[in-house]
């Protein structure tokens, strides 16, 4: 049977790797929450007119979740190509991708001007945009946690997770400051600033990522894929190793990784739709009429929490190597699911400091929950189609949870009048999430593994 040895481990250039997958998921997720923002805030108004304040939050949600349907597809577009060709061309490309549509959304037309057709055309670059970042995540996590060596991959792969709250903070900061200027500042054209300037981060991350060396763990199973496939000699395990190799990644995925990427996608509801719970939908709940808090005060709450969540995500990827990453995890889940009641009743409160304390305690606890989970679900599999299959698991997992999970809680409080049945919403996401978490297996980038698992 053929095998082929571990991948040699530099870690200068872990380092390179892990800080370029830090820009350019900061980048990519700054792009993708400003139209999260701009959903729960602007986009009922300037696109959905016509209906009343709940339906009109639901609609813009709704564009808001087709990004997260399409991520599937990105992952299997541009994890065949990380398959194939390199993590490094298909991070490239899904940069410019996300990055020139981002910069279009700033330049629509409003409904006002055109009526539905800019509804449509909302919705036709949100797919773009989820596209895009359905093939970004994957490439950015496997290009910092196979850089690393062993003893570290759970820190490394807190890099690309630092994405997320860097993203956040520039997002719901540009927010923030343009809210300073009024509502009506902000529904006229304020909302259009952040879209169009991030054309000069895309910029920025292009260059920095096409800087990036090559994953060595798929250099080496390019290599030994290429060994495998050149061979003549009519051995029947050679023929099946070569037919292997030649497969198209996402075959071999769903063929060899099916039960992984389901176990992967059970994995991740709280770091994932949770966490959209707590942050998407959270800004709309707090703000509309029943509540009353002003908006500056929640967007100034999500800032502070960003930079907070921003600071722990790395010390909670470290303390997954020290503890393990199932811990980790389980850790921020249970006390995630302690602060959700509370979180959501501060509100009606109308106590500034009360809400501000309970937004940034939810989002430190959220981050032992998202910190691991770059490294955890890239070891589900083998690296042979591991582009693909982690870009499958966690796309199709965000599509469900993600992308469901604002307009589920908005309608659930619609129906029921409560915000209770949001928390029910969390705590069924918490009880898969710990389930899901205890079948994982976990694999080993630094043992012998066999050519074509």
């Amino acid at each position: 049977m053929s095998t082929q040895p571990a991948p040699v481990h530099d870690t200068a250039k872990a380092r390179k790797a892990g800080l370029a997958a830090f820009v350019g998921t900061t980048i990519e997720w700054f792009d993708f929450y400003i139209y999260a923002t701009a959903a729960a805030l602007v986009f009922g108004h300037v696109f959905f007119p016509e209906a009343d304040r709940l339906v009109g939050i639901a609609a813009a949600f709704g564009t808001y979740a087709v990004g997260f349907f399409f991520r599937p597809l990105g992952g299997i577009l541009f994890g065949h190509i990380g398959d194939r060709f390199g993590r490094r061309p298909a991070l490239v490309m899904t940069l410019v991708l996300m990055g020139g549509a981002t910069f279009m959304v700033g330049l629509l037309p409003t409904y006002a001007q055109i009526g539905a057709w800019a509804a449509v055309l909302l919705v036709a670059l949100r797919a773009l945009q989820g596209i895009a970042v359905g093939g970004e995540w994957g490439g950015a996590v496997l290009m910092s946690v196979e850089h690393a060596p062993e003893k570290s991959k759970t820190f490394y792969g807190g890099f690309p997770q630092l994405g997320n709250p860097a993203g956040a903070l520039l997002a719901t900061g540009s927010f923030s400051l343009i809210s300073l200027g009024g509502d009506d500042f902000l529904l006229d054209w304020g909302w259009r600033i952040p879209f169009i300037a991030s054309i000069v981060l895309i910029a920025i991350g292009f260059w920095i990522r096409y800087r990036v060396e090559e994953s060595p763990v798929f250099e080496d199973d390019a290599k030994t894929a290429a060994g495998t496939g050149a061979k003549t000699v009519a051995g029947a395990g050679e023929k099946a190793a070569s037919k292997t190799s030649e497969e198209v990644p996402v075959m071999f995925a769903l063929r060899r990784n099916w039960l992984p990427i389901l176990i992967g996608m059970g994995a991740i509801p709280v770091a994932t739709g949770g966490y959209y719970l707590t942050t998407t939908f959270a800004q709309a709940y707090a703000t509309g009429p029943e509540v009353g808090v002003p908006t500056t005060l929640i967007l100034n709450a999500m800032t502070l929490a960003s930079f907070l969540e921003l600071l722990a995500t790395l010390p909670m990827a470290a303390l997954g190597d020290k503890i393990g990453r199932r811990r980790t995890i389980n850790l921020g889940v249970i006390s995630t699911g302690i602060l959700i009641a509370p979180l959501f009743l501060s509100f009606s409160t109308g106590n500034a400091v009360l809400i501000f304390v309970l937004v940034c305690a939810v989002r430190l606890t959220m981050s032992a929950t998202y910190a691991p989970t770059a490294t955890f679900m890239s070891q589900l599999f083998v690296p042979r189609a591991r582009y693909t299959s982690v870009s499958l698991s966690y796309g199709i997992g965000v599509a469900i949870y993600g992308g469901l999970a604002p307009v589920t809680a908005t309608f659930l409080y619609d129906a029921t009048g409560t915000i209770w049945a949001v928390v029910v919403l969390f705590l069924v996401f918490a009880a898969l999430n710990v389930a899901c978490v205890a079948l994982a297996p976990q694999l080993r980038d630094d043992e012998p593994a066999e050519a074509a698992r």
